[in-house]
């Protein structure tokens, strides 16, 4: 019964390797989430195709309550539309309980880079399409797709270099091996803040407090590329509303802790917390937006 939920250990699929952002937020809500709820909840990892596999397995699960998926955007929005048969459909086979944060992406340069601003590096592309490199933690990826739409949006075009996750992609950009790449705030601004990569711009609606010197793309003459990277948790379709009402309000509540705030905001990310109603409304227009760029753009995971 949904009032003795729960009564045993509940789980948490992230389907990605540990170490990346939604990793990241999953351990930190389990503790409290623990306290809170009265028994453990359990982080497995479930990587491989593009968050696929983790995210069809959360989707065929039994809707008891003790199975949830906590992820980025990807298997949400991107990889059903760049994907081949995708088992799942994440519009028809989730309980969407809460957005949980959001970070922008900046777009970073090694700080040898000849590229001061975005002006400068929209200049160069303009005068030789497909020559200027960048960087992405793999097809698909936000970062990958928020180059897309950068190209879109500014007429120009690059030469997308796809690596195995976010931390080899960096180690590049640090060498200087490519040119340039957008990045999530969280996972750069270390190196941001010792002066290894310079930023061009940031993706979000207004400047960050993190980084209060540095322009929007909206504000370097980039229209219609705001981009966040963001990640949620959803369980299979058909949990009982009481059990979802518990969890929303236990991580709300989780949220609020001081310590796991401050540590997020630190490194760049946004708490959301939204209600399940809000994130079926963004989710379904993140959808069709990522549709359009992923179509316009004759984007594949190849």
């Amino acid at each position: 019964m949904a009032n003795a939920w729960p009564d045993k250990p509940i789980q948490f699929v992230v389907p990605f390797p540990p170490g990346g952002s939604s990793d990241a937020i999953a351990r930190a809500i389990s503790q409290q989430l623990t306290i809170k709820l009265g028994q453990p909840v359990i982080i497995e990892n479930k990587g491989g195709a593009t968050g696929t596999i983790g995210m069809n397995q959360v989707a065929k699960s039994s809707p008891n309550g003790y199975t949830f998926i906590v992820s980025s955007l990807g298997p949400f929005v991107i990889a059903p539309h760049l994907l081949k048969n995708v088992p799942y459909d994440p519009n028809k086979d989730l309980d969407l309980i809460s957005v949980l944060v959001q970070a922008p992406n900046v777009l970073v340069v090694p700080d040898s880079s000849p590229f001061k601003t975005v002006a400068d590096l929209v200049a160069y592309m303009k005068k030789n399409p497909k020559k200027v490199t960048f960087a992405s933690s793999g097809n698909g990826s936000s970062d990958h797709l928020t180059a897309e739409l950068f190209w879109l949006q500014t007429g120009t075009s690059g030469l997308h270099i796809p690596y195995k996750g976010g931390g080899p992609a960096i180690t590049d950009i640090l060498g200087a091996q490519v040119d340039t790449s957008f990045q999530n705030i969280n996972s750069v601004i270390g190196h941001i803040r010792s002066g290894k990569l310079r930023v061009l711009a940031i993706t979000s609606d207004k400047r960050s407090p993190l980084l209060p010197s540095i322009p929007t793309l909206l504000e370097s003459g980039v229209v219609g590329a705001n981009v966040y990277s963001w990640q949620a948790i959803a369980g299979p379709k058909g949990i009982p509303t009481e059990i979802k009402n518990q969890l929303y309000a236990a991580i709300k509540s989780a949220f609020e802790d001081k310590g796991i705030k401050d540590n997020l905001l630190d490194v760049g990310f946004e708490i959301v917390v939204n209600t399940p109603e809000q994130f079926t409304s963004f989710q379904n227009s993140e959808y069709v937006r990522w549709k359009k760029v992923i179509e316009t753009q004759h984007i594949t995971a190849d």
